[in-house]
């Protein structure tokens, strides 16, 4: 009695356990987070790959009519844009679907299926250039996912997902191009039946690590306790008063209350203040935090000082590491401080808050009335005209001038 194949067992064995935990992964990112961006795109991305898992076994690509692989195909290729919007959602917590993302798969799809239609000995200019171009996919997007990875890095605020941009960027950039290697050295673009099961394998171990991180970082650490809205953030707690400068004269300055050092664990006064993961009764998964200890105190308040009255967010490309360099502490501790205690996911949301909350102060300020925009966005901190007026608008619904005009009329 001969004994069956190893291989394809050994396969098989591998597709089952990954579909098991694609389907897991987006069974917990339906049940926890319906609605965010990021979910959505993860699920998306799951569905998209097992059917590439499927429709890659070596079995299916070798008897499978090619009218039936056309959509198969298609949606493997077209997973290429998905893990790119995956991961821009993942680390934007400001990311939103927009038509090109949807435009950008079609045209991938579409590209893929009337390649697989045409048949590997498809010959002629025309079906040179798009078999060239749906070789191209993967590197292309590859690089694009990186690089959103990549994008605003230092920025970022939550630890687990510091690293997390590490791996995806790194591991799917190198499995993307991996692949891509092997089916440009495979004949007919079909790996064997060998690299069809190093590719299911490799793909296991990606989605494992990537499942166990997000399974095992908290929601609140991961993803945004709540959509930020217009309204909240228009006149954020602890932003009654501006920070006085050259372009407010006479408006109050926020400062330590006179009591004593503030809680790390509570709101700075002046602080421009986001969702607080610690205290959002909504999170049943929101860790509890360890109890403030008299460095964390200090450093809290070194940092209130240094950006409430010296004002440090005006500082042209301020960073994590120029500020922590200020306040003579590792980065991490900053980092941790900023997130953990103060709730900010991401560095420069936490800079801007202040720069915007100067903004608002001069604008409503009847005495700057002639003052142009411009020069009150460059006195707060921001580097031109154009960022500071997309920031404006996403904080108060209102563009800076429109801000002006109903302010100074109520006064």
């Amino acid at each position: 009695m001969s004994s069956l194949p190893l291989l394809p067992i050994v396969d098989a064995a591998l597709r089952g356990m990954l579909l098991a935990g694609l389907l897991l992964l987006a069974g917990v990112l339906l049940r926890d987070r319906p609605r965010l961006a990021a979910a959505r795109a993860g699920v998306l991305m799951c569905a998209g790959l097992c059917v590439q898992v499927i429709g890659s076994t070596p079995l299916l690509e070798a008897q499978l009519p090619r009218a039936w692989q056309v959509p198969l195909v298609a949606v493997a290729v077209g997973n290429a844009v998905l893990f790119w919007v995956f991961v821009q959602a993942l680390f934007d917590d400001e990311f939103r679907w927009r038509p090109l993302h949807a435009v950008a798969w079609g045209a991938v799809a579409v590209l893929a299926g009337v390649n697989c239609s045409l048949g590997p000995a498809a010959a002629g200019p025309v079906a040179l250039l798009l078999a060239g171009l749906q070789r191209a996919v993967p590197l292309v997007f590859a690089v694009l996912a990186a690089l959103a990875a990549w994008a605003h890095w230092r920025d970022d605020l939550v630890e687990g997902r510091r690293a997390l941009r590490g791996f995806i960027a790194i591991a799917g950039t190198a499995y993307t191009l991996g692949m891509l290697a092997v089916r440009l050295g495979s004949p007919r673009g079909r790996p064997s039946e060998l690299a069809a099961s190093i590719d299911v394998a490799l793909l296991l171990v990606m989605v494992a690590v990537v499942a166990w991180r997000l399974l095992r970082l908290t929601g609140t650490e991961l993803f945004p306790s709540a959509p930020a809205h217009a309204s909240a953030l228009a006149d954020p707690p602890g932003h009654g008063q501006h920070a006085p400068g050259p372009l407010s004269p006479g408006l109050p300055r926020p400062g330590l209350p006179m009591s004593g050092l503030p809680l790390p664990g509570l709101a700075l006064p002046g602080l421009p203040l986001p969702d607080q993961p610690g205290l959002d009764l909504a999170e049943p998964d929101a860790p509890a935090l360890p109890p403030p200890d008299l460095a964390e105190a200090r450093l809290a308040a070194a940092l209130q000082r240094l950006m409430a009255d010296e004002r440090a967010y005006r500082a042209e490309a301020l960073t994590v590491a120029s500020l922590a360099a200020r306040l003579a502490v590792p980065e991490y501790r900053l980092r941790r401080l900023i997130n953990q205690r103060l709730g900010h996911r991401n560095f420069n949301a936490y800079v801007n808050g202040f720069r915007l909350s100067e903004a608002r102060g001069a604008l409503a300020n009847p005495a700057l009335r002639e003052l142009p925009v411009l020069s009150i966005a460059l006195e707060a901190g921001f580097q031109s005209i154009g960022p500071f007026n997309r920031a404006f608008k996403s904080a108060t619904g209102l563009t800076p001038s429109e801000f002006r005009k109903e302010n100074i009329a109520d006064s």
